[in-house]
């Protein structure tokens, strides 16, 4: 995602990882007019703060990825480097807790 700013004359200025008071416009990562502008800019500030701002949805397509791997039982689990396998298996923990608790505050909100 991709927030700009732009001037007066609608040249893309800044840009943020979320929505500002004065740049609230989204353009897609994919957008010319983006990649343009960071062909041309010298700020590699906004090119980072594109990046982390893709960084967390990458992290859980690749997560995807191996789960989907792992259940057509094309590697298995275990094939996978010992840190890899923590690091997975404590998401995987923290994800499900989550998911309890939007749940658990779903079901709450019926109550009333």
């Amino acid at each position: 995602m991709a927030y700009v700013k732009r001037d007066s004359t609608g040249k893309i200025l800044q840009i943020f990882d979320s929505p500002q008071a004065d740049a609230n416009e989204f353009l897609s990562l994919n957008s010319s007019e983006l990649i343009a502008f960071l062909g041309e800019s010298a700020q590699s500030d906004s090119a980072r703060t594109i990046l982390s701002s893709s960084d967390a949805a990458m992290i859980r397509v690749l997560e995807d990825l191996i789960e989907t791997l792992i259940d057509k039982g094309v590697i298995l689990f275990t094939d996978l480097p010992a840190a890899a396998q923590q690091k997975l298996t404590q998401r995987q923990h923290v994800r499900s807790r989550l998911q309890a608790l939007e749940n658990l505050m779903d079901e709450e909100q019926d109550l009333f």
